[in-house]
């Protein structure tokens, strides 16, 4: 474990030997299903999928050989469609598995760790603003892996589910992605690639840790 700590700080240091390593290993392709683990699998709620994806575009920006074209653009274009198909996947798994096991909570009996009264009113949010919860929750880490099994769980119209997934999930990768490769030019930015990956993942983070931990809770009604 010591060594593989060892390795990450060391390709992190050298943006070079970072964006070769990534090319030379096929790490386009774990980026693939890192996206898709991260948006569609229970236990994928710590990857960095933000970074990830900003990274890859300084990747795809620097290249010195075809991965897999030999145009910059086409490589680009080709890269985003695989995120994205990707993410949108893994966020049509993250649904099933909460259908699935929101109908299997729902024959259950209440217990202290779940009440149908908390499916309920998720259920009744998600009609409401479902829609734009699957959208923005795309920029968010750990609410993404759970935003779309939670529209499963409280059965969120199918269509409107995928119809959110689908702008949210490219609007995510195409942002991030062309952030790494147009910012991915400049010296600076290859120089300090380590800050600026803390960086996202700090900025992405912080909101949702906050509202974890400093978020307002509701008074006691008064009896």
């Amino acid at each position: 474990m010591h060594d593989i700590i060892q390795i990450a700080k060391t390709l992190v240091a050298d943006p070079d030997q970072l964006m070769n390593w990534i090319l030379a290993h096929g790490g386009l392709y774990l980026v693939m299903f890192i996206i898709f683990a991260e948006t569609g699998l229970f236990v994928g709620f710590f990857l960095p999928g933000d970074s990830l994806l900003f990274v890859s575009g300084i990747a795809i920006a620097n290249a010195t050989s075809a991965v897999p074209f030999d145009s910059t653009m086409t490589n680009l274009l080709f890269w985003m469609a695989m995120f994205s198909v990707s993410g949108v996947l893994g966020n049509i798994v993250g649904y099933w598995f909460g259908n699935k096991s929101g109908h299997l909570l729902m024959k259950r009996p209440d217990s202290w760790l779940f009440k149908k009264k908390h499916l309920q009113q998720a259920h009744d949010f998600y009609e409401k603003k479902g829609g734009m919860a699957i959208l923005l929750a795309r920029f968010l880490p750990i609410v993404r892996t759970f935003a779309p099994i939670v529209g499963g769980m409280v059965d969120m119209e199918y269509k409107k589910f995928i119809r959110y997934n689908i702008i949210g999930c490219v609007a995510w990768v195409v942002s991030m992605t062309i952030a790494g490769y147009l910012l991915g030019e400049i010296p600076w930015v290859k120089h300090n690639l380590e800050k600026i990956v803390i960086g996202i993942i700090f900025f992405t983070t912080a909101p949702v840790l906050f509202k974890m931990f400093f978020g307002k809770k509701k008074p006691a009604a008064q009896g």
